[in-house]
């Protein structure tokens, strides 16, 4: 998991199959931040628990932004990576302006407040799929700075430019400030 790779042991992580939770919980909303919170909360109203839960979004500028919000089922309710990545690229193959970003949010819940971490990637969409790392459109994003795609990286690579890591460090941060503060209390 790319995040348990951020925190290594200063936060402990569970899946929602890891802490027993086997919903799927649903992302109707069209902000990655209104998606995040609705998994979020609904996690926490099933355990009562502190939880935090995120969204990401492929941010495509000559696609007006787009797949987004809907980056996970761009090309239909079925959420194949390779359908999504092949709509990508078939929209993107008359374009000069391959600049996109990769967009986090994470939504963190502790004693029913919501707290938001955002982080951000920018780079560039390839032609072509390369590299067998990773998941999502990472055999097609090269990350602004880098000569590979984040499919051709491996975790620890992948997280000096990952926005995932980038929201991540921010939640790990904010934890660390709150744990402080309580202690001095």
């Amino acid at each position: 998991m790319e995040m348990r790779a951020v925190v290594s042991n200063q936060v402990e992580i569970l899946t929602l199959k890891e802490a027993g939770i086997d919903i799927d919980i649903p992302e109707p909303h069209d902000t990655l931040e209104d998606n995040a919170s609705e998994k979020s909360r609904t996690i926490f109203s099933l355990t009562g628990t502190n939880c935090f839960s995120e969204d990401t979004g492929l941010e495509v500028a000559s696609l007006n932004g787009e797949p987004g919000v809907h980056s996970a089922r761009y090309a239909g309710p079925a959420r194949s990576f390779d359908d999504n990545i092949g709509k990508l690229l078939l929209g993107l193959s008359d374009k000069q302006d391959r600049s996109a970003r990769f967009r986090t949010v994470i939504s963190l819940i502790i004693d029913g407040r919501e707290t938001w971490f955002e982080g951000i990637c920018e780079g560039t969409i390839t032609n072509e799929r390369r590299g067998s790392q990773g998941f999502g459109y990472d055999p097609v994003f090269v990350p602004l700075g880098a000569d590979k795609t984040f499919a051709e990286m491996d975790l620890a690579e992948k997280a000096t430019y990952s926005h995932r890591s980038k929201a991540t460090l921010k939640l790990v941060t904010f934890l660390n400030n709150l744990a402080t503060k309580t202690q001095n209390f």
